[in-house]
């Protein structure tokens, strides 16, 4: 889906060139699936201290012996 954005060529050059990418869909693409996985990351983290864990609970035993 063609898209027209009025993005900072000079922040848009920055990425490319850190970024290592030979165009500005390839350095745009990658910045949003960051900007993408942060968020998921960061949303994980709220629940952190809310789970409570059976002390009792033995991963080992879950495990395929070979």
């Amino acid at each position: 889906m063609p898209t027209n954005l009025a993005i900072n060529d000079d922040l848009l050059e920055q990425a490319k060139v850190v970024g290592r990418h030979k165009t500005k869909k390839a350095a745009v693409t990658e910045a949003l699936e960051e900007y993408i996985q942060r968020r998921k990351q960061t949303e994980v983290i709220k629940v952190f201290g809310l789970i409570d864990y059976d002390e009792s609970y033995d991963y080992k035993k879950q495990r395929i012996k070979q």
